[in-house]
Parts: C-alpha cells; structure tokens; sequence
C-alpha cells in the first residue's frame, strides 16, 4: 500500500524563502528513519506556485494559467511517498511527520492512498499501465 503525505503550503512556504536549519534536521531525520525502515519511496518540498502553472480543460479546451495561485490552502509545499504493509502503519508514521513549518508555526499534511493496479477491474487499458509500470524497473 503506497500513501502520500501532502504538505500544506502556508503564506511562509509560498513566499519562497527556505526552511529553517532545525527544521531541515528534523525532516532528514525523519525521512532517514522512513529510508531505513524500508518505506521511503520518495521526499521532497515542492517551489512556491509563483514559479508553476496549471493547465484548465474545459469546453474541450486547455488554457495555461501561470503562478501565483491565491488560495494558498488548496496547494501543496511538498510531499513524501511511503509504501508500507497497513493503513495503521501509513497513520503510525505520519503521526511521526515532523511539524511542516516548525513545530510552533500553523501547518497540516493530509495522508492520502494512491491507486494500485489492483484496485481495477482487469481491462487492456490496465494491462497497458501494468507493461508500462514493468519497463520502468
């Protein structure tokens, strides 16, 4: 089972400047004990969305629409990804995360499950991604 932990991004995280040194020793040690107890997949913060754009589809059509994005409550400052055996285990470390802006700044993750092959009714287009998910390793 592979979840995302989904840092909220703050008006502090948007504005670009970087963390804090305790705050980059508390994630390395965090994502270390997540490395060796064998369930980190990948870790990272994420550039303030000034730097980004999105892509909206609507009408059959695609606008680009640059940075910066207002509603800082709706993007995400960075994320790490975790496979482990249980949900309780997924809660058990993200109740670990260490605070995303330090541990007396506002901050929240939200945890979410990712999608597996699995979960899908067998169909050529699973099989597709299940090829394309074998010639990646």
């Amino acid at each position: 089972m592979r979840f995302m932990i989904i840092v909220k991004a703050t008006a502090v995280s948007e504005a670009g400047g970087p963390p804090d040194e305790s705050l980059m020793a508390a994630m390395g040690t965090y994502h270390e004990e997540l490395a060796k107890a064998g369930v980190l997949l990948d870790a990272t913060g994420l550039q303030p969305s000034f730097k980004g754009w999105r892509i909206r589809y609507s009408g059959g059509k695609r606008t680009v629409l640059d940075g910066p994005f207002a509603e800082t409550k709706e993007l995400i400052a960075g994320y790490t990804l975790i496979q482990v055996r249980t949900r309780e285990e997924a809660m058990e470390w993200a109740r670990r995360f260490p605070a995303p802006f330090g541990e007396h700044a506002d901050g929240e993750i939200e945890v979410r499950q990712l999608y597996e092959l699995e979960d899908f009714e067998p169909s050529p287009e699973v099989e597709r991604f299940r090829e394309l998910n074998a010639t990646r390793r």
